[in-house]
């Protein structure tokens, strides 16, 4: 019981990669890797959990979804289904690796996965200004076509005029519903893979009634929450630069070994962080500090287990 718990949110380099077409045998080997580099954690005698991306897998997904409507008129799945799909084959990829990995190591731990269910406010203002872009892409004379299938959906116009995007809202998550089995089988030692894609977005429609809904919860943000929420020691955000840079891929860039919050948030003011690639990161790693978390570090996952590793994000 007095291990430390650590929440490791796998980035989408740990299964997917710039050039890769996303074949099965590509994701599972990377995957490997990762895992391989989280025993750096797990020979320190850490328990932990871990949470994962899904862009690239549920995009597929939803491809493959709309082509069974169009060509066997198929029923369309909404996008809560989609995420649960994804949640539970790159569960079973990252199981089956942890798995391998353990075995190669004579480790002897189990390794479960969750497919989480994520609650989200019918009224977070997200809903009001749907921006996250998932999908296909359409051209204009397929929209009014869309439109009468769903009438509540939104399209936004992409800015490299590859066509239209369905965008549907990012809200802030509220609750992760199974924490406390996920904190109980942690602690006892159990690899625990959870919030996939940021958690099977629900909320409630009416009290003591569950109901999903068209949205995408940030993976980081929700990994962060939930390191809160079953009072995870450390938070690790993997990604695939070994530590956050000012001025990044400028002359001057500079990486940042330790910050405090308010030098993070600066950061953030400045703009020094990309929308949808550090900033959401950096967010995440400042909710787990400030609501009592004791370390958060932003890395790539071959930097585990080394001194002074990555950006470390501290108290001020």
């Amino acid at each position: 019981m007095n291990k430390k718990l650590a929440v490791v949110a796998f980035g989408g380099n740990a299964l997917l990669r710039a050039g890769q077409k996303g074949t099965i045998d590509e994701q599972e080997s990377n995957v490997h890797e990762t895992c391989e580099n989280l025993m750096a954690l797990i020979e320190k005698d850490y328990n932990v959990v871990i949470g994962h991306g899904n862009g690239p897998q549920v995009g597929n997904i939803l491809l493959r979804n709309m082509a069974g409507h169009k060509m066997f008129d198929l029923p369309l799945m909404p996008l809560d289904i989609c995420g649960a799909y994804s949640q539970g084959f790159i569960g079973y990829i990252i199981e089956q690796q942890m798995r391998n990995v353990l075995y190669s190591k004579n480790t002897k731990r189990d390794v479960i996965t969750f497919v989480t269910q994520v609650q989200v406010d019918k009224n977070d203002p997200a809903f009001q200004n749907p921006t996250k872009p998932i999908g296909p892409y359409y051209q204009s004379d397929e929209l009014d076509e869309l439109k009468k299938q769903n009438p509540d959906d939104v399209y936004a116009e992409d800015p490299k005029g590859r066509g239209y995007r369905k965008v549907v809202a990012s809200p802030t998550p509220v609750e992760i519903l199974n924490k406390d089995s996920i904190e109980e089988l942690a602690r006892e030692g159990k690899i625990i893979i959870t919030v996939g894609g940021g958690g099977i977005p629900v909320f409630m429609p009416e009290k003591g009634k569950l109901q999903g809904i068209d949205a995408v919860i940030d993976k980081d943000l929700a990994s962060s929450m939930l390191a809160t929420q079953i009072n995870a020691d450390e938070f690790y955000i993997l990604t695939d630069v070994p530590k956050v840079f000012i001025n990044f891929n400028k002359p001057d860039q500079k990486a940042l070994d330790v910050i405090t919050v308010t030098e993070a948030k600066k950061h953030l003011d400045d703009g020094q962080f990309t929308e949808g690639s550090m900033a959401p990161k950096v967010r995440a790693a400042i909710q787990f500090i400030e609501n009592g978390g004791k370390k958060c570090v932003i890395t790539e996952s071959k930097e585990l287990g080394k001194d002074n590793v990555g950006t470390q994000i501290v108290t001020d």
